[in-house]
C-alpha cells in the first residue's frame, strides 16, 4: 500500500508543530526536506544565536526522530 504524500511545506509544518508540543524550536532554526532515492529526511540550518541557545542540540535530535517517524508515514510529494 502506498503512503500518502505531503509537500515539503506540509512536512515542515507537522515537524514544527511536533517540536512545539515538546517545547523545542529555537528562533533562527530553518528546516528543509531532502530526498535520497525513495527516502527523505529533514535538514537544519541555524543562526549562531540559535546554535548557542539552550536546547538546540535536543531540538535537532528530536527533529531527526520526528523525521524518521514521518518518513515512515508519508511520501514526499513532488
Amino acid at each position: 500500500m502506498d503512503k500518502p504524500t505531503k509537500t515539503d511545506a506540509e512536512l515542515i509544518a507537522i515537524a514544527i508543530a511536533e517540536l512545539g508540543d515538546h517545547g523545542f524550536h529555537p528562533d533562527g532554526l530553518n528546516i528543509s526536506v531532502i530526498s535520497s532515492g525513495d527516502r527523505w529526511e529533514f535538514r537544519t540550518a541555524a543562526t549562531t544565536e540559535a546554535e548557542d541557545a539552550p536546547g538546540y542540540a535536543d531540538c535537532v535530535a528530536r527533529l531527526v526522530q520526528i523525521g524518521d517517524h514521518l518518513s515512515a508515514q508519508y511520501a514526499r510529494a513532488g
